[in-house]
């Protein structure tokens, strides 16, 4: 009897051990960039701003735009828990108009994907 309780409690402690996981977890500044009203052609890279607030390495897989105008570059090494790190988007500003487009970041975190915003217009020298 005595060995069946030491195995039962050995068994459950092993399963409160492996119950306690650890996991990633990504947290942005914003998940919108405000482009503002920018001129035809001005400078189109803005960051977004993220820590590592979970307790084990957080590694972005993907980040993908939902438009070929739009190129997001991801960091290629880990983060650490409690570091910063970015991910940088350029537009391309030869295009007049407003700018909607999303940004979709893919992760070992608690939540595996994310979804990005950028808006803003780009306006011609005319200020059209």
């Amino acid at each position: 009897m005595k060995k069946v309780v030491l195995l039962l409690f050995i068994g459950l402690l092993t399963w409160g051990v492996s119950a306690q996981e650890k996991t990633a977890k990504i947290q942005f500044k914003s998940d919108t960039v405000d482009y503002g009203e920018i001129e035809k052609g001005s400078d189109g890279v803005r960051v977004f701003e993220f820590t590592n607030t979970g307790d084990a390495p957080l590694v972005i897989s993907k980040v993908s735009s939902s438009c070929g105008c739009t190129i997001p570059k991801k960091p290629e090494a880990p983060i650490a828990p409690g570091q910063t790190g970015e991910i940088q988007v350029k537009y391309d500003t030869n295009r007049v108009g407003p700018i909607r487009k999303a940004i979709t970041v893919i992760s070992n975190a608690d939540t595996p994907t994310i979804i990005l915003k950028i808006k803003g217009n780009v306006i011609g020298m005319d200020g059209r």
